[in-house]
């Protein structure tokens, strides 16, 4: 596996394959070659590879899940991402599931849960239906706050991973391993962005989309995932029919339904709670405090997914493997991962 770590820990570091060869002093077609297995480096090449990127010798030697089969879906055609920025979230999907399923076969059998078949849900045209239509397929109330989004998801075997990426613009992506839907999104987002991301692709994976529409398609599962959140009738109860001012009563609705007052106050002037003048007054101000980018969190609880670390966790309770190979697949170290092991202290 050495050429897909090579892969992975080069684009990582966020370096061109003519970067890397000219530090390493070689020709970027020797990269090339080592990337895609065809020549094999020697131990001092090795060496000083493993120093250019910063990592041990040793990382370049972890081995990778062969039983996996991925499907990635594409990026969106305008997405501003390179193309070495796309290849470094494939990549990083593939380096991470391979050890979360590397803890799902020392457990044996299969601790998943069976995943809602995707692509099934046909789409009305009204985001407040389709909203209530995919809560409906999850087996959730029609309306309400969803507090643990992350959590729901991975009980009903859609997979989360939050990726590490240097890019402001990368958002989220969705994909199969294994015939496991998953979603991937960016961990430096703010939390109410990362609950809206969420549903975004989830809306991607369960409905019928045109595929000759994409921008349409883009402001739709937005729609979507914006009424999935908080609803029609969710709004009209928690602020009334009609606002004349943005108040701070709406922070706490923010706080309860775990969303940002950007996407509280485009809702309501969505369903006419608010006019269309008071929400632009609202993004004009609020864009001058640099709240798009850095609005102030106010959901309750920062949701993680957890369902890699538990699975670890019992395969090392359960001694299917050591407390050191479960810190090899955690990527944390020993003395973090026998802080969550052992007996419960009463």
């Amino acid at each position: 596996m050495f050429e897909k770590n090579l892969k992975y820990y080069r684009l990582k570091k966020n370096m061109s394959m003519k970067e890397l060869a000219d530090a390493c002093g070689v020709s970027p077609m020797s990269i090339s070659y080592y990337e895609s297995g065809q020549r094999k480096p020697d131990m001092d090449m090795i060496n000083k590879i493993a120093k250019v990127l910063g990592i041990y010798v040793g990382d370049f030697l972890t081995s990778r899940n062969t039983n996996l089969n991925f499907i990635h879906c594409e990026f969106r055609k305008h997405t501003v991402l390179s193309k070495s920025q796309q290849e470094y979230a494939k990549e990083s999907v593939e380096e991470y599931f391979s050890r979360f399923f590397d803890a799902v076969e020392c457990l044996g059998g299969n601790p998943l849960p069976t995943p809602p078949k995707c692509y099934s849900l046909k789409r009305s045209g009204d985001s407040e239906k389709d909203a209530i239509q995919l809560r409906k397929y999850l087996g959730l109330q029609q309306e309400g706050p969803i507090d643990e989004l992350v959590g729901m998801l991975e009980n009903k075997g859609i997979l989360v991973f939050e990726m590490d990426i240097d890019n402001d613009h990368f958002f989220g992506m969705n994909g199969f391993v294994n015939e496991y839907p998953y979603i991937v999104i960016n961990a430096a987002m703010s939390p109410e962005r990362k609950r809206t991301t969420i549903l975004h692709e989830l809306a991607h994976l369960l409905f019928v989309w045109d595929e000759n529409d994409e921008k349409e398609n883009e402001k739709e599962a937005t729609a979507i995932a914006g009424a999935f959140l908080i609803s029609r009738k969710d709004l009209v109860r928690e602020l009334g029919v009609h606002k004349s001012a943005l108040t701070k009563d709406m922070i706490l609705v923010c706080q309860e339904y775990g969303i940002s007052m950007y996407l509280l106050v485009k809702r309501a002037s969505q369903v006419g709670i608010i006019s269309d003048y008071l929400a632009k007054d609202f993004y004009i101000r609020a864009n001058k405090a640099n709240w798009r980018k850095e609005e102030p969190t106010r959901v309750k609880s920062i949701e993680k997914p957890f369902l890699f670390k538990q699975l670890v966790y019992r395969a090392v309770n359960e001694e299917n493997v050591s407390i050191q190979r479960g810190a090899e697949l955690l990527q944390i170290s020993i003395p973090e991962m026998e802080e969550f092991c052992g007996l419960v202290e009463v």
